[in-house]
């Protein structure tokens, strides 16, 4: 098999996870190079995982070397201009959540890519976690029957804030930072959405943005759910990075417990356990880990679309219907009121 070559754009807190993947996959990835603007900050990471090649220019070096695909692990920000480079080249992309800072620029991302005929994914890791994606697949096999309710929790009293200190100045935070892993989650088990009702709160002291969102989601479906996050939690264990889980379909009920078990019960009471667990997972291991686990599964995945020329579960055209999500979310938050999303254009569509 032959390797693609990638070059990883971005060398900040979660670019190690990244390149921890890559690592995990080099009998089909070859990392060729780090790009950032820092220098210093590139080589650092290039030596801690011997990395050859360190660039700041990164329009100069896919001009000058062919790349098979562009990893972003930049700052939101920076990723249409980053993306707008990648399309000019025609070079495929995975691009970190949220793909941008605003619905304009995540559409212009969409259509560039679209225009230059590559792919661009979505660095939606949360749908990709290990009990998760079991529990996807168990209700799209008919194991609850018909979803009719679900919730989506993830509260944390995590100190997010000492590896990520930039989060406290986001003025909107966690329905864009967190809240839309948790609604890309709500639209892999329930469909897409009809209409929101949010709710935030801003907790913490000398936050910029909101750290606590619930949102009430009727799907097209009928189906009801409700999606719940928080970096102000107090609940303990607290289980940070995992997520649970519970839904209800008109014959059984499923729920993603702490520590990866996945429970169906029927109508009976009758009940089917699996312990789901990332590779690794102990009683000692990192509570990162489910985290790695899950970009390693994603990571597969874009080079399993690559080489049989499929479009990625969480193309970019697949996200904007999320980022959609958490418009809506904002919007009914300030209105004190339900919210239709908007609806994709054509070209996000046939993308």
């Amino acid at each position: 098999m032959t390797k693609r070559k990638c070059v990883l754009v971005g060398c900040g807190f979660f670019s190690a996870y990244h390149l921890t993947a890559w690592q995990r996959l080099a009998n089909r990835v070859e990392l060729v190079a780090l790009c950032d603007l820092d220098r210093a900050r590139a080589q650092a990471l290039a030596d801690r995982f011997g990395i050859q090649a360190v660039h700041t220019d990164l329009d100069q070096l896919l001009a000058t070397q062919r790349i098979d695909f562009v990893d972003i692990a930049t700052s939101p920000a920076s990723h249409r201009a980053i993306v707008d480079i990648c399309a000019r080249h025609g070079v495929p992309a995975i691009v970190q959540k949220p793909i941008a800072t605003s619905w304009d620029d995540a559409n212009a991302m969409v259509e560039t890519m679209d225009r230059a005929g590559v792919p661009l994914m979505v660095h939606e890791n949360f749908r990709f976690q290990s009990a998760v994606k079991h529990a996807g697949d168990l209700v799209r096999d008919g194991a609850i029957g018909e979803p009719t309710f679900a919730r989506f929790t993830f509260r944390t009293g995590y100190d997010i804030y000492a590896g990520q200190p930039y989060l406290a100045q986001l003025e909107r935070f966690v329905l864009l930072d967190l809240g839309i892993h948790v609604l890309d989650v709500a639209r892999f088990f329930l469909g897409e959405v009809a209409s929101v009702y949010c709710q935030t709160q801003s907790i913490r002291p000398g936050l910029a943005g909101e750290d606590t969102a619930t949102v009430l989601l009727r799907h097209v479906s009928g189906a009801v759910s409700i999606v719940d996050r928080s970096y102000q939690g107090h609940h303990q264990p607290d289980v940070f990075p995992q997520m649970l889980v519970e839904i209800e379909g008109r014959d059984a009920a499923l729920r993603v417990n702490t520590n990866y078990l996945v429970v169906v019960t029927d109508r009976t009471g009758r009940q089917k356990t699996s312990v789901v667990a990332p590779e690794g997972f102990g009683p000692t291991s990192d509570r990162w880990l489910p985290t790695q686990d899950s970009v390693v599964s994603i990571q597969r995945h874009w080079l399993d679309c690559l080489d049989h020329n499929r479009v990625p579960a969480t193309s970019g055209a697949d996200n904007l219907k999320t980022l959609a999500l958490v418009e809506a979310a904002y919007a009914s938050a300030a209105a004190n009121s339900p919210v239709v999303p908007s609806a994709p254009t054509a070209s996000m569509v046939q993308s």
